[in-house]
């Protein structure tokens, strides 16, 4: 199985990168981790196929990780010409929120009649949900988007990915990538008092308690990238777009 980083940025494209979207092969299925406005872009320059994936997962309803859907779905029925159903989990709200999204950037856009299934269903809090080859389990975090935001702890082909979401540090952290194979966590600022994010400050002096197997850093302002290389210890690797985790 492997993780290909499509975009780790921040919402502004610090250093020049594209917006969150992890796209995982386990072999038989392919599911994508959020969905930035800049997905797509990333999907061209890695050379891999939209419509091979069958399952998208948001971790909360802020345009640079769920923003993406509004141009992966006119993509998937006037471009590629999916056929194929596309399943799409997210927080309570996550379908009515899409298609407000859609109708404000392509009005009339979502009456389209499409060639494809598309599904959306939303994350029980603290409870797995099986979402196509995925079981999620979705922990509230601290990040106000208008909707619940979610940390995901994510079951597939016998490993464990977890992925914090944005957030400031809550104690749903440490359940959400305990013992995980892969931690994604968003590290927006190296210190600082900084809200609804998390710092590498933080970050270290968690990460025993955690205990995950390995962790990756994402979601880096400019100061955090030039400041990076601090971050040297045993099982902390720092994303970049276009990076491959093997699991």
């Amino acid at each position: 199985m492997k993780l290909t980083v499509v975009g780790c940025g921040d919402a502004f494209g610090s250093g020049g990168r594209l917006q969150t979207c992890f796209h995982v092969d386990t072999g038989a299925d392919r599911f994508l981790i959020d969905c930035g406005t800049t997905s797509l872009i990333g999907f061209d320059r890695l050379g891999l196929d939209p419509n091979t994936v069958g399952t998208i997962l948001v971790s909360h309803l802020h345009g640079d990780h769920f923003g993406g859907l509004v141009w992966w779905l006119l993509h998937a029925q006037h471009v590629s010409r999916r056929m194929e159903p596309l399943k799409v989990a997210g927080p309570p709200g996550i379908e009515a929120r899409f298609t407000a999204a859609a109708e404000a950037l392509f009005p009339g856009s979502t009456g389209v009649r499409r060639r494809y299934e598309l599904s959306f269903c939303e994350y029980p809090l603290d409870r797995p949900l099986a979402v196509g080859p995925v079981v999620v389990t979705a922990r509230e975090v601290i990040h106000p988007s208008g909707a619940t935001s979610c940390a995901l702890r994510m079951d597939v082909a016998g490993r464990t990915i977890a992925f914090s979401g944005d957030t400031e540090w809550a104690e749903t952290l440490v359940a959400t990538g305990a013992g995980a194979d892969l931690y994604i966590v968003e590290c927006f600022s190296w210190d600082g008092a900084i809200r609804y994010h998390l710092t590498w400050q933080v970050i270290s002096a968690n990460l025993a308690r955690i205990g995950a197997k390995r962790v990756l850093l994402t979601h880096m302002n400019n100061d955090m990238l030039r400041r990076a290389a601090g971050t040297q210890m045993s099982g902390v690797e720092l994303a970049h777009d276009g990076l491959v985790v093997e699991l």
